[in-house]
């Protein structure tokens, strides 16, 4: 926390409200004046007064993440004056999804993959004459997805590696 108060720089806040920085300000140790932008977006957004009331009522070692909060969404209401934040973690949510259907599918042409190869290898030669890379379980590649329904959970053979799985 960088207190301007006892400088002869009045902090963020008191600068931009154009008001001499006392002692006792409630806005100098988390509005230094090196980052007057991070005061400016929180007062466009909520207020200088609704700032200082919610200080005052804030436990002093919580402040400094209520200020923090104010800040970061201050920032995502300029970008994005409807959802704000709400909108960032929206579009998070939905790379996440994009993401994990993505490893899904991927997942699944590993498996099958892996079971076309074991098969092949059974056609063609004995099991134990396969080669290295071919002879592990099919699922020492495979990642469930804690999402979506795992498509081999009742195939207990599967999980333990066993059996014929096509």
């Amino acid at each position: 926390m960088a207190s301007s108060s006892y400088s002869n720089s009045p902090c963020a806040a008191c600068k931009f409200l154009r008001r001499k920085c006392m002692p006792d300000c409630i806005f100098a140790p988390y509005f230094p004046p090196e980052e007057p932008q991070k005061f400016a977006n929180v007062h466009k957004i909520f207020g200088a007064s609704n700032v200082s009331k919610l200080l005052n009522e804030v436990q002093p070692h919580q402040r400094e993440d209520a200020v923090n909060s104010l800040a970061y969404e201050a920032e995502a209401r300029i970008k994005d004056p409807v959802y704000g934040c709400v909108g960032a973690i929206s579009v998070l949510q939905r790379q996440v999804i994009r993401l994990q259907k993505e490893l899904d599918a991927t997942n699944a042409d590993l498996i099958r993959y892996t079971c076309n190869e074991m098969t092949t290898l059974q056609d063609g030669r004995r099991i134990g004459e396969a080669s290295s890379t071919f002879s592990q379980s099919p699922t020492a590649y495979y990642y469930p997805s804690p999402w979506n329904n795992d498509p081999c959970a009742g195939d207990a053979a599967f999980h333990r590696g066993g059996g014929n799985h096509m």
